[in-house]
């Protein structure tokens, strides 16, 4: 199912959902439509599966929402789940969402792909092997290298965690392309 296709006429909600699916690099498997939620099913770049949940008609996202995807989880049988809301989340739901993994989207995430705009560069998460290497290249550890925010909205796009070493490429005009590395720390 084409991503592009599906982002006409769609609410903001279901436009970051269908955004971060193709940023992430997801491949869309299911959407189906709930009383006030939209599921999507989506495959994984590791071959895994995940459920999306994108709630357009939320004043709030609270604890028992967190749960009751959990269960959902469980039910279709699925590793990871994610909550898309354009509202705020209560402090009790991000501990919940924590605790059982899912990610919880903030608002302030864009419903359109930011890598597009000539200002930001591109941002990819580095593969273990490849950031184990990177650091033994250098002889440093992982906190050594400057850090960005688990925050950023780049980071929160692109879904790397902290601890994960994110590589940063920018058009230069004297070198063609400079490579940065940070790593992610919490905040």
């Amino acid at each position: 199912m084409s991503v592009s296709f599906l982002l006409e006429n769609k609410t903001l909600e279901e436009r970051k959902t269908l955004t971060l699916i193709k940023l992430r690099g997801y491949k869309l498997i299911r959407r189906e439509k709930q009383e006030d939620t939209i599921n999507f099913i989506v495959k994984l770049p590791r071959g895994k599966k995940a459920v999306i949940w994108c709630m357009p008609n939320r004043k709030v996202v609270g604890v028992a929402i967190v749960r009751k995807l959990r269960k959902f989880m469980d039910a279709v049988e699925v590793e990871k789940g994610i909550i898309v809301a354009n509202t705020r989340y209560t402090w009790a739901s991000k501990r919940e969402g924590r605790k059982y993994g899912i990610e919880l989207i903030p608002k302030r995430i864009p419903s359109f792909n930011i890598f597009k705009h000539k200002l930001v560069p591109k941002h990819e998460i580095l593969p273990p092997e490849k950031a184990r290497d990177l650091l033994e290249k250098y002889h440093i550890k992982p906190y050594q290298l400057p850090r960005i925010k688990a925050s950023d909205v780049a980071v929160i796009v692109i879904g790397a965690k902290p601890g994960d070493i994110i590589k940063i490429t920018r058009k230069s005009p004297t070198a063609g392309k400079h490579v940065a590395y940070r790593f992610v720390a919490p905040g």
